[in-house]
């Protein structure tokens, strides 16, 4: 393995004025496959991977097995995880756990502090769960608040999109911070304490203060179809604080395991108990096993019951593992053709920040591909070989960076951005003026937080 990749990064010096074209071919061939001929985003990184090595002269077997090398690397240190993290939404869905939320924060907010606690809502559902399988979960729930309070589909929907989207951005344990934390070997704790500070205001400024001007610019009344959806017969759900504790469980297992690393001396039992218990694996598998209890056998499913909803929760992520895995190989494509430490040589001496540079590179890819997912991959790959000149805090801020950037302006080229507009009944210029405002809002915020707090790490 060693020895392949010395081989690559002497193939690589060799042919250095092809490194930054191998790179712009590599990249605009994936835009282009994906923007203009549809065609589906794991294919089209795979065609990028070859064509990066090809046009820096790699040789083909060599650049097959890099790529293979990255898909497998990332298969196993992400797939797991998102496999895992399908299976607890699904559970929180299935069991009316997500709704207990839902209903019991709403229920409790006046119309002032409803769109605040929308936001909550947004964030709490989004943790565990992808993008669009909360937005299509917390849609019916965002129409009966906007009417039953009178107030503008956008004044409360974009609160609930925006604690969705922060999520996907920033947080880990959600897939898309942490295919960064991966690629760029973060450390996981710290990253979810960093992204978590970073999100709360992020969230206020892009939710809530932002729903308030932008539904003075957008009118869109909830339609009256949607009515109060009545429980099954016999059906009952988990309590709230059960829901809530068992949605926050991997989350506080993380952060402990962060603490204990900070506090508790290296040969201490307990730090080796938490340093266990926290390692994402574990706690995501912890978390599935409890949330078949508590959610689970607290909504009432017997073990049919709940085999179906885990069994149910794979099919969907099959695609999102591809994409995920084959962005994984297209970053070693990148590292062992040696362009990413060019990149590297070149941000070093060009007294730019590296934080800047993360996030302008995936907010490009992101404009670009119009993917999330595929931003956060490739610019991850782009930036890993300067991994090893930053210290584990500024390797945590370099994942909000790039997280930050990869929601960037969602566009035509987004499928969550038709998803939006078709839910909420707006025009595409309606939409860009609240769905895309709210996602550059949040992307610009996320920057100038992560830039704030490096002055301090």
């Amino acid at each position: 393995m060693h020895t392949h990749v010395l081989i690559a990064q002497g193939q690589a010096a060799v042919a250095g004025d092809r490194l930054v074209p191998a790179a712009l071919v590599g990249i605009a061939l994936i835009v282009v496959l994906i923007t203009f001929l549809k065609v589906n985003p794991f294919l089209s990184l795979t065609v990028g991977s070859l064509a990066v090595a090809a046009v820096a002269g790699l040789p083909m077997a060599d650049a097959i097995e890099s790529f293979s090398n990255g898909f497998g690397a990332t298969a196993a240190g992400v797939g797991i995880l998102i496999a895992l993290g399908a299976m607890f939404g699904k559970l929180l869905a299935d069991s009316g756990g997500a709704d207990e939320i839902v209903d019991t924060i709403v229920g409790r907010s006046s119309p002032r502090t409803l769109p605040w606690a929308m936001g909550v809502v947004g964030a709490l559902i989004g943790l565990p769960m992808f993008f669009e399988i909360g937005l299509v979960l917390l849609m019916p729930v965002i129409f009966l608040v906007a009417r039953r309070s009178g107030l503008s589909l956008v004044r409360v929907g974009i609160p609930a999109l925006a604690g969705l989207s922060v999520m996907h951005g920033l947080v880990p344990p959600h897939p898309g911070p942490l295919v960064a934390v991966d690629a760029l070997k973060a450390d996981l704790g710290l990253t979810l304490g960093l992204g978590v500070l970073v999100a709360i205001p992020t969230l206020i400024i892009s939710g809530p203060v932002l729903a308030r001007y932008a539904a003075r610019w957008v009118d869109a009344p909830a339609p009256e179809m949607y009515e109060t959806r009545p429980a099954a017969e016999g059906q009952r759900r988990p309590g709230f604080p059960v829901t809530l504790a068992t949605v926050l469980l991997p989350v506080v297992l993380m952060m402990g395991r962060a603490v204990a690393d900070i506090l508790a001396p290296e040969t201490h039992p307990v730090r080796a108990v938490l340093d266990f218990l926290g390692t994402p694996l574990v706690a995501l598998f912890i978390a599935v096993v409890v949330a078949m209890f508590t959610l689970g056998r607290g909504a009432g499913m017997d073990r049919q019951a709940l085999a179906k909803s885990v069994e149910q929760a794979l099919p969907p992520i099959a695609g999102i593992l591809l994409i995920v895995s084959a962005g994984g190989g297209f970053k070693q494509t990148l590292v062992d053709t040696g362009i990413g430490k060019l990149v590297a040589d070149w941000v070093q001496n060009s007294g730019l920040s590296v934080l800047l540079l993360a996030w302008l590179v995936a907010v490009l890819i992101r404009l670009a591909t119009g993917s999330a997912t595929v931003a956060t991959v490739t610019a991850s790959g782009i930036l890993a070989p300067l991994v090893g000149s930053l210290d584990a805090g500024r390797t945590s801020l370099l994942v909000l960076a790039i997280g930050a950037g990869s929601v960037f302006f969602s566009h035509v080229n987004d499928a969550g951005f038709w998803l939006v507009k078709e839910y909420f009944g707006l025009s595409v210029g309606q939409t860009v003026r609240s769905w895309s405002l709210m996602e550059t809002v949040l992307s610009v915020c996320g920057l100038l937080l992560t830039l704030a707090l490096s002055a301090f790490l």
